[in-house]
């Protein structure tokens, strides 16, 4: 994969030259200017559809993605070159070759099995709740309004409505919601701790575990925003009940995944409870808080 990326890069620099200004490309020289593009980015597709798909679907998945970049790339390439008059090299053309080498070199980068691949995936979920988690931190710092630090309107003068202020039972229930918040954090932080010292590739059962705690893990994120979104005032606080116990059911599910899988050794069996206590003891939290909504 390394050697197509490399070659394709080439072609790249080759194709972008040949039009950075003129004289004309003789119809000869085009036409194999474009052969050698089209079996560069053939070969690059050849090579993904190699990788078997017993090594992993996460592996498989950001090669893929690694690779569409490149065949994505090579095509702006190609379309800015059409539409841009033969004078000198244009500043849409440099970005696009430039677009195409990144690409390329985006193949060093690569995970070189699904273990690496996986712990990834984890880590860039971690950075996103992590974001999340201090937004929300920081807008319960700024005190009763979090929406003290967009300026005011001329029109409307000073906000006094109460729909940019947390009430004193909204805060009790942001609280556990928080709670929750940070137990999606330490899951994740565990999980790829776990998935670095333990992550093994050596049997298709390994690494079909490894890609199930990816799928799963992948779901944190997207429901640990949604909580975070509902939180805001005005405050539906069966909203928020609602967001938080799908964001319960996919933490669950990841601890359990996590024990049963070859990641989880007995030594690591401790921090799997202590999470999973703290995940249903913010629920029930919740839960009680708003009791009188449903």
């Amino acid at each position: 994969l390394g050697q197509a990326f490399k070659v394709t890069s080439q072609e790249a620099t080759k194709l972008s030259l040949a039009f950075s200004g003129p004289p004309l490309t003789s119809a000869e020289d085009c036409r194999k200017l474009s052969e050698d593009v089209q079996n560069a980015i053939l070969a690059v597709a050849t090579v993904y559809y190699w990788l078997p798909k017993g090594q992993g679907t996460t592996l498989r998945k950001m090669v893929r993605d690694a690779t569409t970049e490149v065949v994505e790339g090579m095509i702006q390439l190609t379309e800015t070159i059409l539409s841009t008059p033969l004078e000198s090299l244009s500043q849409d053309q440099l970005i696009s070759t430039g677009g195409v080498w990144e690409a390329c070199e985006q193949v060093s980068n690569l995970p070189r099995d699904n273990q690496a691949a996986v712990a990834s995936a984890l880590a860039a979920c971690l950075g996103v709740v992590k974001d999340a988690l201090e937004e929300m931190e920081h807008a319960l710092v700024e005190g009763q309004d979090p929406y003290s630090d967009i300026m005011e309107d001329e029109e409307l003068g000073f906000r006094g409505n109460r729909d940019t202020y947390w009430s004193e039972a909204d805060r009790k229930l942001l609280s556990s919601c928080m709670g929750l918040m940070k137990a999606s954090k330490a899951c994740l932080k565990k999980v790829l701790g776990v998935v670095k010292a333990y992550g093994k590739v050596d049997s298709p059962e390994q690494i079909t575990q490894l890609d199930d705690l990816a799928d799963i893990a992948n779901e944190i994120s997207p429901s640990v925003d949604e909580l975070a979104l509902s939180m805001y005032p005005p405050m539906n606080q069966l909203a928020v009940r609602l967001n938080a116990a799908k964001l319960a059911s996919v933490l669950k599910k990841v601890l359990e995944i996590t024990k049963t899988s070859h990641v989880c050794p007995p030594s690591e069996e401790g921090w799997v409870q202590f999470l999973t206590g703290a995940v249903d003891h913010n629920m029930n939290k919740i839960k009680n808080f708003t009791q009188g909504q449903l």
